[in-house]
């Protein structure tokens, strides 16, 4: 390793979320977004008990299961199941602290969609998030940035960027928005087809798909 490579900042870029089941909405648009960043690992963060939710459908061994089948066919993904090992509610501000202090001299970037940044500031201890990752923000390609600057609190407004160019690294607290292209699929959706009885495969990876209909799930 050369000392130009030891200098730069390690990247981890983080995607969390119930997973139930994950699927090519999640995938497509985390691999691009990684790529994107110049991201060498994207970690996988299923949710244990969502904050904003009170049950799964499938189980948390099962959905980490379907994280880890994805993550075993590629090298930029990893299964991090720390929330699901915990007996309490998933906070991002507890997963993201221990994960720095895993990996203190990590840059993190925390992928989310719209949605998310517009009811940020009701997350658990947001104003504690910012100090230790950046946000990376999917939007739609062509979505007008005045129309999401105006439906922001102003504590997020400022700080919005909207290239690569303008981040500064090493850096916490940054709102980096990046338009991705738009996979609209939603893990209701692919219940509901499979509870219907209907094929579901073209929003799932094979090997996902293959496990949900080995162990019967959201029949």
């Amino acid at each position: 390793m050369s000392i130009t490579n030891q200098k730069t900042p390690k990247l981890i870029a983080l995607l969390g979320g119930t997973f139930d089941p994950i699927h090519l909405g999640h995938i497509l648009p985390a691999q691009e977004t990684a790529h994107w960043l110049g991201a060498k690992q994207l970690h996988l963060i299923p949710a244990h008990i969502p904050p904003h939710k009170t049950s799964t459908h499938a189980n948390a061994k099962q959905r980490a299961k379907m994280v880890a089948l994805v993550c075993d066919e590629s090298q930029l993904f990893t299964l991090d199941d720390r929330e699901l090992k915990r007996q309490s509610r998933s906070y991002t501000v507890d997963t993201l602290q221990q994960i720095k202090a895993e990996q203190p001299k990590a840059d993190l970037y925390f992928i989310m969609g719209m949605d998310s940044l517009l009811s940020f500031t009701k997350w658990h201890r947001w104003q504690d998030i910012l100090t230790l990752c950046n946000l990376v923000v999917n939007i739609r390609p062509g979505y007008p940035h005045l129309a999401l600057e105006a439906a922001l609190e102003p504590a997020l407004t400022s700080r919005l960027i909207y290239s690569l160019a303008q981040l500064q690294r090493r850096q916490t607290g940054q709102i980096l928005i990046h338009e991705s292209s738009p996979v609209d699929i939603s893990s209701t959706t692919i219940r509901a087809k499979i509870k219907a009885g209907l094929n579901a495969s073209q929003y799932l990876p094979q090997c996902v798909h293959d496990y949900i209909e080995q162990h019967k799930l959201y029949q």
